[in-house]
């Protein structure tokens, strides 16, 4: 006799702890496995409803008190430079960028453990072997690339950033990305945004999906300085005119019920219902 298993996705919560962004708080995530012959419609839907991908995971802030980690992302063709910005790409003129499939190597750990230690020494990350990370970066089911950003001088190859990024139906979503943190005037973080915008206008897709910024969190506050921003709030996108107008998100009564979350969840009409 022939058994199927159910293909469906199920959601699950996670037991709270520490929120890495804001002080005093906890954090909790939904979450789901991503696997099977239709992880990449099931990534695409639900990275359209606030979710992102850690290796076979789809995921999103599900916290009880609190609903301030709000995913956002940038609109290509409404896009506009900022003076700093431009100086940004002026100063980085010497970047060779290489797109490759997600495969690991010592070389990009180094630089992530650098860029750990520099700038996340307390985060969730900071104790990644060469192994960890590998699974992170090469555990995949979904059509993925690894973008490497390097100075090239006189046969010299310095590796300066790194993003993986997963290639969506209407976008590119940066999964993580790590760079030298030694050079502030590169601001190699704000390079590897700028350039993700160029790779989509290129590729004609309209999105660059950045992850998730917090308001009140200087680690995220980077995101909100780019313009034609969308950010994902109280289920459906919204274009971020102002960036105050979201900082009332860490109030406890702003939080969803879990039951009302998942039900407000729309899967791909193609994705089976197994049998």
């Amino acid at each position: 006799m022939r058994h199927t298993l159910p293909i469906a996705p199920q959601f699950y919560v996670t037991a709270p702890q520490p929120c890495p962004y804001l002080e005093g708080r906890t954090e909790r995530k939904l979450f789901t496995a991503l696997q099977g012959d239709h992880a990449g419609k099931l990534n695409d839907s639900l990275s359209k409803q606030g979710f992102r991908r850690s290796q076979n995971v789809l995921y999103r802030p599900s916290c009880a008190e609190c609903a301030a980690c709000l995913s956002a992302r940038i609109r290509v063709d409404d896009f506009k430079m900022s003076r700093s910005q431009r100086r940004v790409l002026n100063r980085n003129s010497d970047i060779v960028r290489d797109a490759t499939s997600p495969w690991a190597t010592e070389e990009q750990y180094d630089l992530f453990r650098s860029y750990l230690d520099t700038r996340h020494a307390d985060g969730g990350m900071a104790d990644m072997d060469i192994f960890e990370f590998a699974a992170m970066i090469e555990e995949t089911p979904v059509r993925s690339r690894l973008v490497e950003y390097a100075i090239e001088d006189q046969g010299q190859r310095d590796l300066a950033a790194v993003c993986l990024t997963d290639v969506l139906d209407d976008g590119l979503s940066m999964v993580y990305s790590f760079y030298q943190s030694d050079q502030p005037r590169r601001s190699f973080g704000t390079y590897v945004i700028l350039d993700h915008i160029r790779i989509a206008q290129e590729a004609g897709l309209p999105y660059v999906y950045l992850g998730y910024w917090v308001p009140g969190s200087e680690k995220m506050d980077y995101k909100s300085k780019f313009s034609a921003l969308d950010i994902y709030y109280r289920g459906a996108w919204t274009p971020m005119k102002d960036a105050a107008a979201f900082r009332t998100d860490t109030h406890p009564l702003s939080a969803d019920p879990i039951a009302e979350q998942v039900a407000s969840i729309h899967l791909p009409d193609s994705l089976p219902t197994g049998g």
